[in-house]
C-alpha cells in the first residue's frame, strides 16, 4: 500500500495558489490583494495589469498560477472563476546589518511575505 494522498484543504469547486517568500512587506501586498478579492479573474488580471505599485507584479504571478491549476488539475471553467480568497501573511525576514559613523552600525530587517489566493468557479446565475 502506497502514501495516502492528502486530502484537499480546498472545496471541490475551487483551486489554490500560495506565494510563500514575496520579498516586500505583508501591509504593501495586502493593499494590492485588497483591489481583487471578490472580483472576476480575468477582471482582477487587467487591474493587476495596469496597477502602479510594484506588488501587483507577484500578485498577477501567483493569480495566474491559480488559474493554471483550476483549469489543468481541476477542470473549472476559466470564464467563470472569481476570486474568494486572497489573504497575506508574514514570511521570513532577512535581518542585515549597515555600517553607520563613529563605529556603529544599524540594523536592516528585509520582510517577506505569503500569499494565498483561492479561486471559485461560480454556477451562472
Amino acid at each position: 500500500m502506497g502514501k495516502q494522498a492528502a486530502p484537499r484543504r480546498v472545496g471541490d469547486k475551487e483551486a489554490l495558489a500560495v506565494g510563500t517568500t514575496i520579498r516586500g512587506s505583508a501591509q504593501k501586498l495586502n493593499l494590492v490583494a485588497a483591489l481583487i478579492r471578490g472580483r472576476k479573474a480575468g477582471e482582477a488580471m487587467s487591474i493587476l495589469q495596469f496597477s502602479p505599485k510594484a506588488m501587483a507584479v507577484e500578485v498577477r504571478k501567483v493569480l495566474a498560477s491559480a488559474i493554471a491549476n483550476a483549469e489543468n488539475n481541476h477542470n473549472l471553467d476559466v470564464d467563470a472563476l472569481v476570486i474568494k480568497e486572497a489573504s497575506v501573511g508574514k514570511s521570513i525576514s532577512m535581518k542585515r546589518f549597515a555600517t553607520r559613523a563613529r563605529g556603529r552600525s544599524t540594523r536592516i530587517v528585509k520582510p517577506f511575505s505569503r500569499l494565498r489566493i483561492v479561486v471559485r468557479e461560480q454556477e451562472e446565475a
